[in-house]
C-alpha cells in the first residue's frame, strides 16, 4: 500500500509540473497580433479574384477598381473641365487640385467619407459610358476627385484623384 500511494503521489507531481510548464511552450503571438490569423488570411492574396461584378458592358471587373477604359472616360471627360481652371500661385505649389488645406482631400480609400465633405453624382451620360458601379455603390465627384462609394456607408472603394494633374 505504501509503494501505491508513493506512486501516486509521484505520479500527481510530475503532471502537475507538465501541466504548470505547457505555458512556456506556447507560441508567442507579435504585437501585430498575426498569431491569430488563420491561416488562408496570412497568405498575401488571400481574397483575390473573389466577390467578382458583371457590370453592364460585359467586361469582367473587381467591384472596387477603376479599370483603364473608365480612367480614360473620366479623363476624357473631366480633363479639359479641370485643367481650365487656374490656381492662386500659393495653391499651385501644393499639388492638391487648388483646395485650401483646410479642405484638402479629408477622405481615404478603405475609409467612410466624412459627413462634412461635399459630394457630386456624376452626369448620368457618363456613368453609362463607364457602366453601372454594381449594387450597392455609386460613383460620386468630390473636389477633383472621383470616387467609387459604397451607398449605404459611405465607405469609398476606389478612387481617380487629382483631376487637376492630369
Amino acid at each position: 500500500m505504501y509503494k501505491a500511494l508513493l506512486k501516486f503521489f509521484v505520479s500527481a507531481m510530475v503532471l502537475s509540473i507538465f501541466c504548470i510548464s505547457m505555458p512556456i511552450f506556447a507560441e508567442k503571438g507579435g504585437g501585430d497580433h498575426k498569431a491569430n490569423q488563420h491561416r488562408h488570411q496570412k497568405e498575401k492574396n488571400w481574397n483575390k479574384g473573389k466577390n467578382q461584378n458583371y457590370r453592364s458592358h460585359g467586361m469582367r471587373v473587381l467591384p472596387g477598381s477603376f479599370d483603364s477604359r473608365q480612367r480614360a472616360v473620366i479623363l476624357d471627360y473631366y480633363g479639359p473641365r479641370f485643367q481650365s481652371g487656374r490656381c492662386p500661385p500659393g495653391l499651385a505649389k501644393k499639388y492638391n487640385g487648388c483646395m485650401p488645406p483646410g479642405q484638402a482631400r479629408k477622405w481615404g480609400v478603405g475609409r467612410a467619407l466624412p459627413r462634412n465633405v461635399v459630394f457630386y453624382d456624376l452626369p448620368p451620360h457618363l456613368i453609362r459610358q463607364l457602366g453601372a458601379p454594381g449594387p450597392g455603390y455609386r460613383y460620386v465627384r468630390v473636389a477633383a476627385d472621383i470616387l467609387l462609394i459604397a451607398a449605404g456607408t459611405g465607405m469609398v472603394i476606389d478612387a481617380i484623384m487629382d483631376l487637376n494633374s492630369m
